[in-house]
């Protein structure tokens, strides 16, 4: 069956498995300024599942309307649930997950769910994807919280930026989410001709993703990744890399990389050295760069 790939900004996605659609996360209503993606929640006419990766408004924003609009399931973290439930999403609806989940999709697809866990929020980091950072290991929930982190510069700029943080706070406020991440989450979509990973933040467990084997492997790039619940010592190249060899992926695609926040979020990704440390770490291994709604064939 043919299998279609849409990315729709930040780390949404539309997966088209003949005539399945599904969306990965759901966020697509930015706030004004960021580059539109071509298609607003509401807009959306056919969707039968939504997977949620982790609760926060950038990530689940937009899921009510969809599963409102056309009735789709909803598979994601209790919290996530949580919310839907609280937007007037019905529970015969809502499948809430925790990792060692399956959940039959279509005949022929299935979800498997696994546990994750978030990137590291609490570092402040602006460096480029090659860059390699090193510390900030071994730090207890107190001392992270001490940490200049990504919080820290919204909540700056909101107080400072006039009519523009005004705008954001009112746009955080408006949007369906948690201040919890809820428990990230990753799944492993089969059906009989692809097996394909989506993750949408750029932290993960790799004992768990030594087990998965994936073809097609949809990964985030934003902030400082987290591997085993610490800090990547090394690049956002080197994590992708990372994980496209842990999963023996063949096509590898990369979300939560635009520049969804204006002007909190970098204008630019650098793509060189991801593909470099892909040649070099995950030779079989193929970058696929997208714009919005390129309908990519996998």
């Amino acid at each position: 069956m043919k299998t279609t790939l849409d990315w729709l900004g930040t780390a949404t996605f539309r997966l088209q498995i003949g005539d399945t659609t599904l969306f990965l996360d759901a966020y697509m209503d930015r706030i004004v300024g960021a580059p539109s993606v071509g298609l607003s929640a509401k807009d959306v006419t056919k969707a039968d599942f939504v997977l949620v990766g982790h609760s926060h408004f950038d990530h689940i924003a937009g899921a009510e309307v969809i599963a409102a609009n056309t009735g789709a399931k909803i598979i994601g973290s209790h919290e996530s649930c949580r919310i839907m439930r609280e937007k007037g999403i019905s529970e015969a609806q809502l499948f809430p997950s925790s990792g060692g989940e399956r959940h039959r999709i279509a005949d022929g697809i299935t979800v498997n769910v696994y546990p994750s866990i978030h990137s590291c929020t609490w570092i402040l980091t602006d460096v480029s994807s090659g860059e390699r950072e090193h510390g900030h290991t071994g730090l207890t929930q107190e001392e992270r919280a001490a940490c200049p982190g990504l919080l820290q510069r919204i909540m700056q700029f909101v107080a400072t930026g006039g009519d523009e943080g005004r705008a954001i706070l009112d746009h955080v406020r408006n949007s369906a989410g948690s201040t919890s991440d809820g428990g990230a989450l990753v799944y492993l979509i089969e059906t009989p001709e692809v097996r394909i990973f989506y993750q949408d933040t750029s932290g993960c467990w790799s004992g768990v993703l030594d087990k998965i084997e994936a073809d097609v492997a949809i990964l985030a790039a934003a902030g400082r990744a987290n591997v085993d619940g610490e800090p990547v010592q090394g690049s956002m190249a080197d994590f992708i890399a990372m994980e496209a060899k842990l999963l023996g992926a063949k096509k590898v695609f990369i979300g939560h990389h635009d520049n969804w926040m204006p002007p909190i979020t970098p204008a630019d990704f650098d793509m060189a050295p991801v593909k470099q440390r892909l040649r070099e770490e995950a030779p079989n291994a193929q970058l696929i760069e997208t714009g919005y709604l390129a309908g990519t064939e996998l």
